[in-house]
């Protein structure tokens, strides 16, 4: 197994998140029951695209079963899961289809509004399709058409209390995570010194209108609503929204258009321009208030107020048709961000749900650069 290098708190090494390491994991478990040998390292293929050999720590077969881990590295990241072990024990069957588990160290979800069933364990979307992958890739030509795999994590419940999982509803053990596979340092001076270099590219190319996004899905949503900006307007800030309005308004962009999803827009609505998830949580009580502005019912109102998450906040609106509480989100995020610009910078911003679809922006009747209609169809890419 390969040395775990030491983590530098101010370099920007990348490293590969819980999902990358879980799917790695049940990929070189299933390699080793189709093929009946034992290998002490496995290459596998990342959300991203990406292929990536990662060395096991552990490869056992007993009987039907094989179980195999892998070691996270989070590269630079300071994230309390480095140095996890990441074990699959996976079972192969006839039946077609990958059923995922959650053994010890897994958190289970117990509130909704996280995007998995109450009940599950605490394994993500995007890491769920990755693991299936990797599995089936591994089945071609074995006979069997399926597998059951378990996901643990020795250390995984001390881990959770470095988080706020327990807050959450997420109990038990860390989630598996990622939506790329790959970790990015969370280094304020140089993810800061990053935004403000891709503003000055921009600004030396004399774009005058940028699109500032939290992510890497929120920027493909970005680019789906307004096409005809060239690939420099599409800048990635992070959690820094406050160092991208203030710097585009000192090198004089015209306009910025803020693309995200609820829960950090919820963050820039309530006036934190630093949306990192240890400096600031969603205020239940501003979403209310807004619900309210917008006729909800007193139970719904304090219902949104007992709300686990922003995504859940969103769920109780749209069963409730509250449809005007993203542009009533996006007005404020247009509010506060202009203030913190100092009013020299035109902002618009626009809310996009969990596969791009837009749900509200501000100012109300604008669609950027493009129609409304094309904007209000943006889907997942």
């Amino acid at each position: 197994m390969a040395e775990l290098r030491p983590r530098d708190p101010k370099g920007q090494r990348e490293g590969f998140t819980t999902g990358a390491c879980a799917a790695a994991a049940a990929k070189a478990a299933a390699r080793v029951l189709a093929r009946g040998a034992a290998v002490d390292a496995i290459e596998t293929t990342l959300p991203n695209g990406q292929k990536v050999t990662f060395p096991l720590r552990r490869c056992d077969r007993d009987g039907p079963r094989a179980t195999c881990s892998v070691i996270k590295d989070a590269g630079d990241d300071p994230d309390c899961t480095h140095g996890a072990e990441l074990v699959a024990e996976v079972e192969l069957r006839r039946e077609p289809g990958v059923e995922i588990r959650g053994g010890a160290g897994v958190a289970v979800v117990t509130k909704p509004g996280l995007g998995l069933p109450v009940g599950a364990p605490a394994v993500n979307p995007v890491p769920r399709r990755n693991i299936t992958e990797m599995v089936l890739e591994e089945l071609e030509g074995s006979g069997f058409a399926g597998a059951t795999v378990t996901l643990s994590v020795p250390q995984g419940e001390e881990m959770a209390k470095q988080t706020i999982n327990a807050r959450l509803g997420l109990i038990g053990g860390i989630s598996i995570l990622g939506t790329s596979g790959i970790v990015k340092p969370y280094s304020t001076a140089a993810f800061r010194a990053s935004v403000v270099q891709a503003i000055d590219v921009a600004a030396e190319r004399g774009i005058a209108a940028l699109t500032l996004t939290t992510g890497g899905k929120s920027e493909a949503y970005a680019m789906k609503l307004y096409p005809e900006l060239p690939e420099e307007a599409f800048i990635q800030v992070g959690d820094f929204i406050g160092t991208g309005v203030r710097h585009a308004a000192r090198r004089r962009i015209a306009r910025a258009i803020i693309v995200g999803m609820i829960g950090k827009l919820s963050k820039m609505a309530d006036g934190k321009m630093m949306t990192h998830a240890a400096g600031s949580e969603v205020s239940m009580e501003l979403l209310a208030q807004i619900a309210e502005e917008l006729g909800a019912r007193p139970e719904i109102a304090a219902e949104i107020r007992q709300a686990n998450t922003a995504r859940h906040v969103l769920e109780l609106c749209q069963r409730e048709g509250l449809t005007g509480v993203p542009g009533g989100i996006c007005r404020r995020v247009v509010e506060h961000t202009s203030r913190h610009a100092g009013g020299a910078l035109e902002v618009h911003a626009c809310l996009v749900d969990f596969n791009g679809a837009l749900l509200g922006r501000y100012p109300a009747g604008d669609a950027g650069a493009i129609g409304a209609d094309r904007a209000e169809k943006a889907e997942e890419p």
